[in-house]
């Protein structure tokens, strides 16, 4: 697998669009030990014939329904809602409070349901707005590690009062939130101590892996990826696009590297490698403004689905044809939000 390497730094550079900022906003430690190979840690049990991919982390007692809605994606602001009948969370927190409530208020979802922000790292496009979210819904917690909670104080202008609703996590150690059980695991990029997120939920068998801002998928995603039912993962850039464009050069090599974001031709290449029909469900995200088009990324994806054995792609949309597909395949919008998925398992 191209690009698949074994490497889990630690990074301290500035996020990279930290200083560089060609869109509109959306919506106006402890150390950690290094696991290696494919190795499953002590947190995660070996799975005996009759369980689970990973064992004993995923709870009975979930519906067999879940919603998911996209606020925005790319790097003027990221916020996802992932939630069934019960309650629901939000994956980080790039977007306004007001705008997050009102979509979900349109879509009958109440604020009261979500119960907290799943932090993927520090970089301020995920968390600009979390301060302004919790403070407005006091009963929401904040799951991140301690590092990457860090390393947002650190790097923002963050009231220090958002200490009252930290709940520290650790990679590769199960939480639960209500039905849902979550493993953070280690990605590839240049924030403070980077995760993607295992999402699981009925006894196993809804599986949501969450992918954003990674430059390569080391062996730790590929092993979570590999597992998912429900795939988030980042379609950044066309390869052509960044090296033909205007952003100055260091930029485009930041972008590029090991611990920068994924291009589309590499997110197609792991789908071709590894797709199997338990995969149900991919969101393209964190779409480059500048430097993809979601037609190109749609493109290189539903190809390399199609090479790899599926019979036909779906759109997510309702239509006979595409409801009919094995597998649904969307783009996410970069600063609307989406058409609120039901998915069921």
């Amino acid at each position: 697998m191209a690009r698949n390497r074994r490497r889990f730094d630690s990074y301290r550079h500035p996020g990279l669009f930290d200083k560089v900022q060609d869109e509109p906003a959306v919506g106006q430690s402890e150390p950690q030990p290094v696991i290696t190979g494919g190795e499953i840690p002590s947190a995660v049990p070996p799975p005996s014939e009759s369980e689970s991919p990973l064992g004993e982390l995923a709870r009975p007692n979930a519906v067999s329904r879940l919603r998911f809605i996209s606020f925005g994606s790319g790097s003027s602001g990221n916020c996802a809602y992932i939630g069934d009948d019960r309650s629901g969370l939000l994956i980080d927190a790039g977007v306004d409070s007001a705008h997050v409530a009102g979509e979900l208020r349109r879509q009958g979802i109440s604020m009261d349901k979500v119960r907290g922000i799943i932090l993927t790292h520090d970089h301020g496009d995920h968390t600009r707005y979390a301060y302004n979210i919790l403070r407005n819904n006091r009963h929401m917690a904040l799951y991140a590690t301690p590092r990457a909670f860090n390393g947002m104080l650190r790097r923002h202008s963050v009231s220090r009062r958002i200490k009252d609703y930290h709940h520290p996590v650790y990679k590769e150690i199960a939480f639960h939130v209500d039905n849902f059980s979550i493993i953070p695991f280690e990605v590839m990029h240049d924030g403070t101590d980077n995760v993607g997120f295992y999402i699981s939920s009925g006894g196993g068998e809804f599986r949501f892996v969450v992918v954003t801002d990674l430059g390569v998928v080391s062996e730790r995603a590929h092993f979570y990826m590999s597992q998912a039912t429900a795939l988030m993962l980042e379609s950044n850039y066309d390869a052509d696009m960044l090296r033909e464009g205007h952003y100055p050069e260091y930029l485009k090599a930041r972008i590029a590297a090991d611990n920068g974001h994924l291009d589309n031709a590499d997110a197609a290449r792991w789908l071709r490698d590894n797709y199997t029909p338990q995969l149900r469900h991919i969101f393209l995200c964190h779409l480059s403004h500048d430097n993809n088009t979601p037609e190109i990324a749609l493109a290189s994806a539903r190809q390399a689905l199609l090479d790899a054995g599926a019979s036909s792609v779906g759109d997510g949309t309702l239509s006979l044809e595409s409801r009919q597909a094995p597998v649904q395949l969307v783009a996410l919008p970069r600063f609307d939000p989406s058409p609120m998925y039901i998915i069921r398992y």
